[in-house]
């Protein structure tokens, strides 16, 4: 059945909690026409299945040149989402190109590598739970987590890996919320992306100066052994992909991780007793309340039938990972319900929030790494932690993109 006469969505570009909405779409169906800031039109893939089989599709492309609206010249300057269609790298890139480029970076980021970070993981940790209680003090007990521990650890080991000083990390940070959000202006967004450019310019002229045992250095040696191996463009516009898609998720995985637990203590108990780890909170939190809502973009390369609705070639496309990872065709009845023991299917993926198929998050095992590390080390120092504002008075997150919360106040108590 073709759903595609189904009245479009609008994109709320103030973006807001997605999961009502979600739900309202689903029940017509796991694809549905949406309309895009500036009056777009596009589609959001949201069924489990559906979002899947579009994710590893061969005749859907990344490459904006597949973008019609874009091609033909009806974006206006400073579209909001540009950066995501335009930066050039590896979520811009298909085939020979995208391999070529995550191939360059790839070897920071395996289960190894990855691994042979945790004792710093935990140094840093440990350093901003200081800086959280601290902080606590000050203010009768009630500090932010989000600006104290879960912005400043992924922020802080990215910066590390890529031979970011510090003294650039609180921009870059600022200006990558910029850069994902969906609800500025046009001159904010063009200022946002050229300040970006600017910044991580000079992050690479440093290093440059100053090689080092980073990521940033050996890029740059990439492009300046010339040939086809990296750009210029494609250097800053990887750096760009490292800073915002390193620290990011991450970040918003570990306040909505948080937020279910302080509002779950019961799934929070069984934690606490063994009787499931902290690697279920993450993977349960990555179904239940995906840290990035909906992806820009993908465009099929030909009319694609999905889900039963016919996608036209060349439509911009969004991810919906907040909507499949409560999708009740793939997780059940329940799929709204927050289950640190849920089981997943035999052979089934348990969720798709960190991307599949070619274009899998290169930095899946550092996010889970990081967010593992931060809960164990935060609920073991802090078991009464709870939140100091109830969860309708907690700010979401701008823009339709990045899912969470915009602060996270809570209670610390040490224990005892």
């Amino acid at each position: 059945m073709d759903r595609t006469s189904a009245a479009p969505h609008r994109m709320d570009p103030a973006g807001g909690c997605p999961h009502a909405v979600n739900a309202r779409l689903l029940a017509h169906g796991p694809v549905a026409p949406v309309v895009l800031p500036g009056e777009v039109q596009g589609m959001a893939v949201l069924g489990h299945e559906a979002l899947k089989e579009f994710l590893a599709h061969p005749e859907v492309a990344k490459d904006a040149r597949h973008f019609t609206a874009l091609r033909e010249g009806r974006i206006a300057p400073g579209w909001p989402l540009a950066t995501f269609a335009t930066v050039r790298g590896m979520t811009t890139a298909d085939g020979a190109d995208h391999r070529r480029l995550r191939a360059l970076v790839s070897g920071a980021f395996t289960v190894r590598q990855v691994e042979r970070l945790r004792p710093r993981v935990r140094e840093l940790t440990d350093s901003l739970l200081d800086d959280l209680e601290r902080a606590a003090a000050r203010d009768g007990g009630v500090a932010d987590l989000r600006g104290h521990v879960a912005m400043p650890l992924p922020m802080g080991v990215i910066g590390e890996l890529l031979g970011v000083d510090a003294e650039h990390r609180d921009r870059l940070h600022h200006l990558s919320n910029q850069v994902v959000a969906t609800d500025i202006g046009p001159e904010r967004a063009l200022a946002a992306n050229r300040e970006l450019v600017a910044v991580l310019g000079a992050v690479a002229a440093a290093r440059a100066e100053r090689p080092g045992d980073d990521l940033t250095s050996a890029l740059i040696a990439a492009r300046d052994e010339g040939g086809d191996r990296l750009t210029q463009e494609e250097l800053i516009g990887t750096l760009m992909l490292m800073v915002i898609a390193g620290h990011e998720t991450t970040l918003n995985l570990i306040t909505n991780a948080v937020r279910a637990l302080c509002a779950h203590r019961d799934q929070l108990d069984l934690v606490v007793r063994g009787a499931a780890t902290w690697s279920d909170v993450v993977e349960e939190t990555l179904r239940w309340d995906a840290p990035v809502s909906y992806f820009p973009f993908r465009y099929p390369v030909r009319d694609l039938t999905v889900g039963g609705t016919v996608i036209p070639r060349g439509t911009p496309v969004l991810a919906g990972y907040s909507a499949a990872g409560r999708d009740p065709a793939a997780h059940g009845p329940d799929a709204d319900r927050f289950d640190v023991t849920r089981p997943g299917r035999p052979g089934a993926v348990r969720h798709l929030s960190l991307g599949h198929g070619a274009h899998y998050c290169l930095g899946a095992p550092l996010a889970r790494l990081e967010s593992t590390i931060a809960l164990e080390r935060l609920f073991t120092r802090f078991p009464g932690l709870d939140l100091a504002a109830p969860e309708a008075d907690l700010a979401p997150h701008a823009g339709f993109v990045g899912n969470s919360v915009r602060a996270l106040p809570v209670r610390v108590s040490p224990g005892v």
